[in-house]
């Protein structure tokens, strides 16, 4: 694994750079190291770090509930790249959900169009006036990395194609990110598939997950977020405080999304507000090293021989649970 989480990234740089002088097998990758330059030292205590969240908003209703959140909740929040885009509508669909909290200031862009339709589920939902958002992710990206010295947050609810486009156009930039990703699975309930985040663009997965390695990223997997403690239905609490006269516009979003997620699936469990929440450090979350693979799927499994990953492994779910219901509130 990258080293422990907080440690100063430019002394892992220094280490791989310098394998090139001992190793020719490593010279490729320290002379690629040597032209990107070192990352950033931490960010000083006193700046705020700013924050990206990469989402498919407009699928399953976790990913706006933890937008919601975020844009309640995290003054940091800078910017929102959306991933496995419906032609542009789930950056619309995110702009709107941003409005309505008062972020205003959070800029959105469109990623790319996978091509995928079936988890599309707040159809004319954002109002016509809503307009199409700009689609320059990797500049984007840059300019909120150019806000600080240190670090930029970002949180991964979606696929991994847009981390796959900043390496491909900006490898410096994937030093200066701090990733949170929900994705992955050790024992996917469907053993036939990846991980709904993996499988939705397993080139980009199988490609990341080596390369974002040395900059200790954390995984939020879905053997700990797929757990009905977390799920949200029309019996639950949250739910039904959506449904009340005085809700806010937000809150009533909410429910219709999660109203037309309903009529296909018995609820919706929570794992991107979890993600959102180990990114902001909430104690309740328990992470491991883990060596895994990836086969050509991107289905993930435990392997002695593969690498090690920071994992989600256990979750206190009735304090998740708390927590979340605190952040919605008004």
């Amino acid at each position: 694994m990258g080293g422990s989480r907080g440690q100063d990234p430019r002394d892992e740089w220094t280490a791989l750079a310098g394998l090139g002088e001992i190793f020719d097998d490593f010279r490729d990758r320290s002379d690629a190291l040597l032209e990107a330059g070192p990352p950033p030292s931490e960010t000083p205590d006193n700046r705020p770090v700013p924050m990206i969240i990469d989402t498919d908003c407009g699928g399953d209703p976790d990913d706006a509930v933890a937008l919601v959140v975020a844009g309640l909740r995290v003054p940091e929040l800078r910017l929102v790249v959306t991933g496995d885009e419906v032609s542009g509508e789930r950056a619309r669909f995110v702009r709107y959900l941003l409005d309505l909290v008062g972020r205003t200031d959070v800029r959105v862009v469109a990623g790319p169009d996978l091509g995928n339709r079936r988890l599309w589920f707040v159809d004319g939902v954002t109002p016509a006036e809503v307009p199409a958002q700009g689609t320059d992710v990797v500049g984007a990206v840059a300019e909120v990395c150019a806000e600080v010295a240190g670090l930029v947050r970002w949180v991964g609810l979606g696929p991994l194609t847009n981390l796959s486009a900043v390496q491909d156009a900006r490898p410096e930039l994937i030093a200066r990110l701090q990733v949170t990703q929900m994705g992955g699975a050790i024992a996917y309930r469907d053993p036939s598939r990846a991980e709904h985040n993996f499988r939705m663009d397993p080139g980009a997965a199988i490609r990341m997950l080596p390369l974002l390695q040395r900059w200790d990223p954390a995984y939020v997997v879905s053997d700990v977020t797929f757990n009905p403690a977390t799920e949200i239905t029309a019996a639950s609490p949250l739910y039904k405080r959506w449904a009340e006269p005085n809700a806010p516009t937000w809150a009533q979003v909410l429910k219709l999304h999660t109203d037309r997620w309903l009529e296909r699936y018995p609820g919706s469990m929570q794992h991107d507000a979890m993600t959102l929440a180990a990114a902001l450090q909430w104690p309740g979350i328990r992470f491991s090293g883990e060596r895994v693979v990836l086969d050509d799927l991107a289905r993930m499994s435990r392997s002695d021989d593969g690498l090690e990953i920071e994992m989600a492994v256990r979750v206190d779910y009735q304090a998740f649970m708390a927590w979340l219901d605190a952040a919605l509130a008004w």
